[in-house]
């Protein structure tokens, strides 16, 4: 069991770095939130200068669906220790009527609805969206983030399947699957990385393009790879990854801000959420990233201040790190 001042172990060969495993699982579900939080600012405060002032003075950052369903998941993963489809989905459910001004997209509440209505299971009736091919979008990577966590000393093919178990409650097409996968692999990987050691962004991707499955994604993150040697811009980036609501088209981008911007995680979210598309799932996915690496003492501090259910989420944290690391819950 990890103690403060101890490594977290070794990964893959490679030197686990000391910060606590603590402030690596705080630091990814507050980055997260707060990403969530600014980027829906950012739909209506467009440029950098008025968005900082504004997170800077809001009474309260409010977090939407991305980080409502994040904290269902990891509340499901701290009282099962794995994933089981179908009682996530009727979490989630829970949590959208007790909550359904959130910004939820259409996919949830017409899913939902095919559940009461029909009586089918999760999984089932998320097979039925969109004729049938199921939902390609963002939704499974944006809340993740707990999976990539407490699997970040799992091997690869585990953390596949527990990413892909948490999305087909809701999204079952291979590509929004592999696109939940990717960010779980990608929230593993930047919790194990030293900041004070260099950063290797091509390295990072390509493991990445190791670990994807579908060509949709390894297309956008070879595009991903060649952005980031030419040292692209985030408007070059972002014409060429995209930035909607498809997860092949939103979740590259929001690992090149993580990428280009590694040590400096307000950087890091200003990049993900003020260059168009759907901002507040960008600031999710990169903050998560960004938090993961850097802990949450390399987070704005003034804005986390201000951020709805903080110490939720850092209760969360600190117990899925718990949960990692073989310690009693309690």
């Amino acid at each position: 069991m990890e103690t403060q001042g101890e490594t977290q172990g070794e990964t893959q060969g490679r030197r686990v770095p000391a910060m606590p495993l603590a402030a690596r699982f705080t630091g990814c579900l507050l980055g997260a939130a707060l990403g969530d939080a600014v980027g829906e600012l950012a739909f209506t405060c467009r440029g950098r200068e008025p968005l900082e002032a504004r997170a800077t003075e809001a009474e309260l950052l409010r977090y939407t669906d991305d980080t409502a369903m994040a904290l269902v998941l990891a509340a499901h993963l701290l009282e099962r220790g794995e994933v089981d489809t179908e009682a996530l989905g009727a979490a989630f459910h829970r949590a959208y009527a007790e909550e359904p001004w959130r910004g939820y997209g259409p996919g949830p509440p017409c899913l939902f609805r095919l559940v009461e209505e029909r009586g089918l299971p999760y999984e089932e009736a998320a097979r039925t969206l969109y004729g049938g091919r199921g939902s390609l979008g963002n939704g499974a990577a944006m809340r993740v983030a707990p999976v990539g966590l407490l699997g970040h000393r799992w091997p690869a093919g585990r953390l596949y399947e527990a990413a892909a178990a948490s999305a087909r409650a809701t999204h079952t097409h291979p590509v929004g699957v592999d696109g939940a996968a990717v960010q779980a692999r990608a929230v593993a990987r930047a919790c194990t990385l030293d900041p004070g050691a260099p950063f290797e962004p091509l390295a990072f991707v390509d493991e990445l393009l190791r670990f994807a499955r579908t060509e949709e994604l390894r297309v956008k993150l070879a595009t991903l790879h060649a952005l980031l040697e030419h040292r692209a811009g985030p408007s070059e980036a972002g014409a060429l990854l995209g930035q909607g609501v498809a997860v092949h088209e939103s979740l590259p981008f929001a690992l090149y801000c993580f990428l280009v911007h590694p040590r400096a995680s307000r950087e890091c979210l200003l990049c993900a959420v003020l260059h168009g598309g759907d901002r507040d799932t960008l600031g999710a996915m990169a903050g998560a990233l960004s938090g993961a690496y850097l802990g949450e003492a390399g987070l704005p501090g003034e804005w986390l201040a201000r951020l709805e259910g903080l110490e939720r989420l850092r209760a969360l944290g600190a117990a899925l790190a718990r949960l990692a690391s073989g310690a009693p819950l309690h």
